[in-house]
């Protein structure tokens, strides 16, 4: 049997396509799924609507991994940033964030885990059966634009350089 051969680049999102802003991230990644084929050869896509403890194997052999999210909190429409891993301070590990999955990964397979970036995009509307505000729409293209630059130069340090102040 063939044993698969794991991309080097991964794009994790999560959200949820039926609560309104919360879709951002995966309407990202249908976004990037649609760019040239050059740009995606070495990236792998997935998506879920919330990271689980699970997710710390799909970190396995990467060398770049961007996990994306809609975010109340952002003060601009895209923020960038290299995470660290960290507990969660949250009681459950029903979901986590992104920061508690490379922890995990370093707990669970004593090994540092890959350089990880995390990317939110501006949302304002949650709300069950709502559908993209304007914010939000704004905030994708952005974003969209944003990953595609990113994909053209998949190295750490350029990525790196791209992080928000």
């Amino acid at each position: 049997m063939k044993q698969m051969q794991v991309k080097p680049i991964l794009i994790l999102v999560y959200g949820n396509l039926s609560r309104g802003d919360d879709a951002l991230a995966p309407l990202l990644l249908e976004q990037v799924q649609n760019l040239p084929e050059t740009l995606l050869e070495k990236i792998e896509c997935l998506t879920d609507f919330q990271l689980q403890i699970e997710h710390a194997l799909d970190l396995q052999n990467r060398e770049l991994v961007l996990f994306a999210d809609a975010s109340v909190a952002n003060q601009q429409p895209v923020e960038f940033s290299q995470l660290n891993p960290a507990y969660d301070n949250s009681y459950t590990t029903h979901a986590m964030n992104p920061a508690a999955v490379m922890q995990v990964y370093q707990d669970t397979l004593k090994a540092v885990p890959p350089p990880c970036f995390l990317l939110t995009l501006q949302g304002v509307e949650f709300e069950l059966g709502a559908g993209l505000s304007v914010i939000a729409e704004q905030s994708l293209s952005q974003a969209t634009e944003f990953v595609t630059q990113l994909l053209k130069s998949p190295i750490l340090e350029v990525w790196q350089e791209h992080c928000s102040a």
